[in-house]
C-alpha cells in the first residue's frame, strides 16, 4: 500500500532529523513501540524506512570521502 510507505517513510525522515538535532538515538525505538501499540504493519514501515534511510545516508558518506576520484 503506498500510503503506508509513504507515511512511514515521512515519519521516518523526521524521526531520524529530530534524534540527529537531539541527539536522542532512543527516539526511533520509542517511535517505532509507540506505532507498533497500534499497527505492527506500520511499525515495520517505519523500521524499514528508517534503516533504508540510515543506509542511504552511509552510503552517501563513503561516496563523498571518495570524491571525484
Amino acid at each position: 500500500m503506498q500510503l503506508l510507505e509513504t507515511l512511514a517513510d515521512e515519519l521516518a525522515q523526521e524521526t531520524l532529523a529530530r534524534a540527529g538535532r537531539t541527539g536522542d538515538e532512543s527516539l526511533v525505538q520509542k517511535v517505532a513501540d509507540e506505532i507498533g501499540s497500534s499497527s505492527q504493519t506500520m511499525q515495520e514501515a517505519f523500521l524499514t524506512a528508517v534503516r533504508v534511510r540510515r543506509a542511504e545516508a552511509r552510503a552517501r558518506a563513503l561516496l563523498a570521502r571518495h570524491g571525484d576520484g
